[in-house]
């Protein structure tokens, strides 16, 4: 049966971390979450934004229990005292949505140095899951999902040169971002079995929708996308976001498991199991980018 949230009961008493909840997919996903009764926390790095996309939603959630926090994935001690924050106030977490991004912006770093794709698409969220883990209850209701992409499928993970100081390709760049947020779902959830964990690890991407991720697309690209290709390649992000609340809600959902829409090439329609690249199967790479990871961002995350 495919999935609809409308047959999803209350999931009242539930507490989300949305991050990039101010726009886009985001704040589809929250409006979903907060449809059903969860507390959404709100991450953001522009306030202003944040607030103005809460009073949105609180128009058409006027039950919606919303709080924002200040997050920016580009700053691993952002990360860390977002999540310091949080321990201050909350003693469980039952839903991590790992989605804020960036798509193919010029050449910059986070303030560690790191690629900013890399670095704000995976190895933040990195840090913030393995901060947050132990507050998540052993339950498969307990959710940790991270968004990919379809741009996965041409990406590959340059360990020789993880931040490209050596040539920059934004889109070559954007794809290995993708892909580790894959591998990343996947070697957690083993991890978690291993360790005999009921929590589950997963994964959704939303096929092609118009976000705000599309901002470093150049303006005629942009123009002819909008008005030529766009009905036909794209749907709105209120069902990008839905294989999203799928991987969070769903209770068929299994650890592991990867969620996209399943129209023409993977880029609309209504959401379901979806493929992943032969890359994106390779336990070894799986293992070595945790461990560069772990590195790169002075964690140990033990699950």
């Amino acid at each position: 049966m495919a999935f609809n949230l409308n047959n999803i009961p209350s999931q009242k008493g539930k507490t989300a971390i949305v991050t990039g909840a101010n726009a886009g997919l985001g704040f589809e996903t929250t409006i979903g979450l907060a449809k059903k009764r969860i507390k959404v926390i709100m991450a953001c790095r522009n306030m202003d934004k944040a607030e103005n996309a809460k009073n949105d939603i609180l128009e058409r959630v006027p039950d919606a229990d919303l709080e924002i926090m200040t997050l920016d994935l580009a700053s691993l001690d952002s990360v860390r005292s977002f999540t310091q924050s949080f321990k201050e106030k909350y003693d469980t977490l039952d839903l991590i949505i790992n989605n804020a991004g960036v798509m193919i912006p010029p050449y910059s770093t986070t303030e560690e140095g790191y690629e900013l794709q890399i670095g704000v698409n995976h190895l933040g969220h990195f840090l913030l899951t393995a901060l947050f883990i132990d507050l998540m209850p052993d339950t498969s209701d307990s959710r940790i999902v991270s968004l990919s992409s379809i741009a996965h499928k041409r990406g590959s993970i340059h360990f020789d040169d993880l931040h490209w100081k050596e040539s920059y390709s934004k889109q070559g760049a954007y794809s290995q971002s993708k892909l580790a947020c894959l591998l990343f779902a996947d070697e957690l959830d083993r991890r978690l079995r291993e360790s005999g964990k009921k929590k589950l690890s997963v994964c959704a991407h939303p096929g092609v929708s118009p976000t705000e991720l599309t901002r470093y697309i150049p303006s005629i690209l942009d123009t002819i996308f909008q008005k030529v290709l766009a009905p036909f390649f794209t749907h709105p992000p209120e069902e990008g976001a839905r294989p999203t609340l799928q991987a969070t809600l769903d209770p068929t959902v299994s650890g592991g498991d990867y969620y996209g829409p399943q129209g023409f090439m993977d880029m609309t329609g209504k959401p379901g199991l979806a493929e992943r690249a032969d890359v994106a199967k390779n336990q070894d790479v799986a293992q070595r980018l945790w461990e560069v990871s772990e590195e790169l961002t002075n964690c140990n995350f033990t699950v």
